[in-house]
């Protein structure tokens, strides 16, 4: 199967785990007292509502993109700085679910069904890089509000002015492994990711291993 055809299996899988993650946030917060998503709109499995045009370019053509964040009022919620931590850290924790799964599956089907295998394989690819990655205790990554969330009132507050910077640093870091090939990314993420989908997908991980070769390799 070719790199094209390979991505574009890719591509569904990739908006169905963005659509999950952010609904995620936004259901939380809404659960926890705020409906700003919910009156926007955005509390919704339609990708087209988290799509984020920028993102999915940043994707093609450097390899990480994003989706629109879901909108949050901190505001409505009882205990703001905890109540944050709950609703960023559900992200995260929906795509922990989805990889889950996918592994479920994907150790019950032969690997001659390929199409399925492949789309299961990066069900749990994307969902365990997407819930890792996003964990990075930076800001705007979910693991800054959970990093707020558990820190002293006086350290959130300290960290908050620091915010600014985090978009900057991270895309600068995804410029620099595209174009300088400096692996920084690989160097903190690489491990993670693969002992976690080593140990979510046991006897299939070669072969999906493969799966992502063919897709990723230069």
């Amino acid at each position: 199967m070719s790199k094209t055809q390979l991505f574009v299996l890719m591509t569904p899988v990739i908006l169905f785990s963005l659509t999950v993650h952010e609904y995620s946030h936004g259901k939380v917060a809404y659960l926890l007292g705020d409906d700003t998503a919910k009156r926007l709109g955005r509390l919704s499995f339609n990708p087209l509502k988290h799509l984020d045009i920028m993102g999915v370019v940043f994707f093609y053509f450097l390899g990480f993109g994003w989706a629109k964040p879901v909108p949050v009022n901190w505001r409505n919620f009882e205990n703001p700085r905890r109540d944050m931590m709950y609703v960023a850290i559900a992200g995260p924790l929906s795509n922990v679910v989805l990889a889950v799964i996918c592994s479920f599956f994907i150790r019950l089907i032969s690997p001659e069904n390929t199409i399925l295998f492949i789309l299961l394989s990066f069900g749990v690819f994307i969902n365990v890089a997407l819930a890792i990655f996003n964990m990075l205790p930076v800001a705007p990554l979910d693991g800054g509000s959970v990093i707020k969330g558990l820190v002293s009132h006086e350290m959130a507050e300290k960290l908050s002015h620091l915010d600014r910077y985090g978009a900057i640093l991270i895309l600068g870091i995804f410029l620099l492994d595209h174009f300088a090939h400096t692996g920084i990314l690989g160097a903190v993420l690489g491990l993670p990711i693969n002992y976690s989908v080593f140990f979510l997908t046991q006897e299939t991980f070669p072969m999906l291993q493969q799966v992502l070769m063919a897709t990723f390799s230069r």
